[in-house]
Order: structure tokens, then sequence, then C-alpha cells
């Protein structure tokens, strides 16, 4: 397409050069709000056997195919890497192989699976598992199989002389920026972005990661340079080791002092509860935060409970359930599965009242300790009411303070 014929390779190492695609517009990746947009990685690897590392969504093949072209005939391409099956990074996979004819095309034994299974390909697919290795020339890569982060199939792939790690979803955000290099963007940027990213994406599979993390000195793998399948490269040692380090502590599911109220509303009654919860929580030595979910987004208060010790839920009873928008968020927290969490439950009601015993089980599927004896509200509380959801705060808050100081 001719919007795309000016789209250049960005230089990485000497034979290394990024070819992915930027996606400006994306807001929401299946239900994670992704306000800076995001990229789609691939790289090309300039060796005797010219090597494409992944490939991107559908819709902007002709990005990467532009790019490529910047560098050279797309068709001399010899090997392509599938690290991960997602259809973000192989969308357009099976037509880059037709258009490119190379000799082999590499996936991990669950990504030959998964790539069959999406799509219809030309060529047999050369399955690798952890240890193997393939020679491009004057240097190699070996693989390393990571499943269940996030997906059966994922695998890193490691540019030995160039000490270089494919990374595919790990270590990676959703972040569109002109820049491609971590270094070049905000520590605060960088920060909140992988923090959103892992409590999204990964916190599910924090025991692989830590499992990952333990494993990685046995692999003698000297890394230079990250390159992730979303967001900027980390280039920088100082910046590799503080990524690591992030990961290293969120995979422990460790959590501060922090204590998050999350609630709806219909006629202000519970969110009075949720201030008065708040304040006593705050008043306990805890950092508190209050969201209201109409006011933020599920990805945010999953980002939020990364850090928190404490989820304090509440909502009305409609139609003898909760709020739709808690349902919603409370069936995102859980399938991330938070661990060591305290919590508690509190809600108004007109005359049925089932929402805050439904809290509570949400609360117990999310195996999230229940503290407090859970608050039921008729109607419009008074001050002596929300001097018992003050207290119940006081009571979540100093049981979360108690935990962190043995």
């Amino acid at each position: 397409m001719a919007h795309t014929q000016y789209l250049k390779a960005v230089k990485i190492t000497e034979k290394v050069y990024w070819v992915g695609a930027v996606d400006w517009n994306v807001r929401d990746f299946h239900g994670y709000k992704t306000e800076r947009g995001s990229t789609y990685n691939a790289y090309l690897i300039m060796d005797e056997k010219i090597t494409l590392i992944d490939s991107v969504k559908a819709p902007f093949k002709n990005h990467l195919m532009s790019r490529i072209k910047s560098l050279i005939d797309p068709t001399k391409i010899d090997y392509i890497v599938s690290n991960h099956a997602e259809p973000d990074h192989s969308g357009c996979l099976a037509e880059v192989v037709a258009e490119i004819k190379p000799e082999k095309l590499f996936a991990s034994v669950a990504g030959k699976k998964a790539l069959e299974a999406h799509y219809t390909f030309d060529m047999e697919i050369t399955a690798v598992k952890t240890g193997d290795e393939i020679s491009i020339g004057k240097d190699a890569i070996k693989f390393i199989e990571t499943k269940m982060l996030h997906w059966p199939d994922s695998m890193f792939s490691y540019l030995v002389n160039d000490k270089l790690l494919f990374s595919q979803d790990a270590f990676g955000m959703h972040l569109a920026g002109s820049q491609l290099f971590a270094d070049e963007y905000s520590a605060d940027i960088l920060f909140h972005e992988s923090e959103k990213y892992y409590a999204n994406i990964l916190l599910l599979y924090s025991g692989k990661i830590k499992q990952l993390l333990e494993q990685l000195p046995s692999f003698n793998l000297d890394i230079d340079i990250i390159c992730p399948d979303h967001g900027p490269v980390w280039r920088r040692p100082e910046d590799i080791e503080k990524v690591l380090s992030w990961y290293s502590s969120w995979c422990e599911q460790t959590f501060s002092n922090k204590a998050i109220v999350i609630y709806d509303t219909m006629w202000h009654s519970t969110e009075a509860m949720a201030l008065a919860i708040g304040d006593g929580l705050r008043d306990s030595g805890c950092v508190t935060e209050i969201i209201n979910v109409t006011a933020r987004d599920r990805s945010y208060v999953a980002t939020q409970m990364l850090e928190a010790g404490a989820i304090v839920v509440g909502s009305p009873t409609l139609n003898n359930n909760i709020f739709p928008s808690m349902a919603d968020v409370l069936t995102y927290l859980r399938g991330l599965r938070p661990e060591k969490r305290i919590g508690a439950a509190f809600g108004s009601l007109g005359w049925s009242g089932e929402a805050v015993k439904q809290l509570e089980e949400y609360l117990q599927s999310m195996k999230v300790e229940i503290v407090a004896e859970a608050i039921r509200q008729k109607y419009v509380p008074t001050e002596d009411d929300l001097k018992k959801c003050y207290d119940m705060g006081m009571t979540v808050g100093s049981e979360l303070l108690k935990r962190l100081n043995k």
C-alpha cells in the first residue's frame, strides 16, 4: 500500500533491526484499556541466514513488509521464528510465509500445534524445545520454552553473540511511541505501563514467572538487550536490571500497606459507606484509594490491586444481584488470581439485599481472607451506621499492618 512505502526499519545492533508496527489507536486489548496504544514488534536478523523473529497483527502486515523492504527483498529471508501464536503476533504469519517462502519456520512444540490450529501453511513447521540451537551463520539462536507465559506455546529466542533476548510478551508493555528504546521514555511511564501490563496479563502466571527467573542463571544467558513483542526495547544494563527486579517482586505477590475500596452505588448510600470505610483504613495507617468502578476501568483496578494487601468491595443490590459493573470487575480480578490478600464486603439494600453475600462469595473464590464482618445497610446510612463502616476500615487496616509487621 502506498501509505506504508516510507516506513523504515530501525537499527538495534549491527545486524538486528526492528521491523514491527505501531498501533497508535488501539484503546481496548480484550478488556485491557490501552490508553497509550501499543506496538506489535517484529525483528529482522541480518546474518548468513536472514531471520525474521515474529510477525504482527493482521491489519499491520503492510507495515511489516514495508520495513523489511527498506532493508532487503523479503524473499531473501531464510528463516522465520514464531515465539508466540497469539494473533497480535501471528495474525499475518501465514500470508507472510506464503509471500516470502522461507526455508524454515520455527516454533515451540506447543507453538507448532497452536499455529496449525489457527492457520494453514504450505510448509512444515519445525518444532524446537528448550536447549535447541540453530546456526544462522556467524551467530546462533538458542530457544527456551516459557510455557504459560502467557500461552502454552510461549518461547524465548536468544541471539548468542549479540547477547540479545527476544522475550515475546514478557518484559513488555502496551505503549505506542516514536521512540524505540526504553531509555527514551520517562521512568514513570515505563514503570506504570510495565506494572499495568504485569497486573493485567501476567499476574495469573506469577508462579511460572518465579520459576523461570530462578532458572534463568542455568541457561547461561548473558543478556545485553531485551526485545519484547510489545513496547520499547531494553538496552541499558541498569534498565534490564530494573525490569528484572520488578518482575522478581511482582511474581512474589508481596504487598504494601495499601488498601483499596472498590464499589459502585445507586443512590449514593453505598458511596457514603465506601468513604467512611476509606477514612477508617487511612486512620489505621494504610495508604488508601477509593475506586468507583464507573469512573475507572477494570484494568486500572487490577493495577491498583497488584500492590494492595487489602481489598474491600461494596455494592447495592439490584434485581437480587450485585451491580453489573461490580460483577464485571470482580470476575476480571478473580481470573487474575491475586494471592495473600485480606478483605471485607459491604453494601446497601432496599428490601432483599443479596449483594453483600455475593460479594463475599467473590472474595472467597479469589481466596481473599475475610477479616471483618460484612455490613448490610438498609436504605440511607445514619451517623451511627457510618461509624460502623469507619470501624470496618480500622479493623481491616489494622489487620493488614499487623501482617506486614510480622
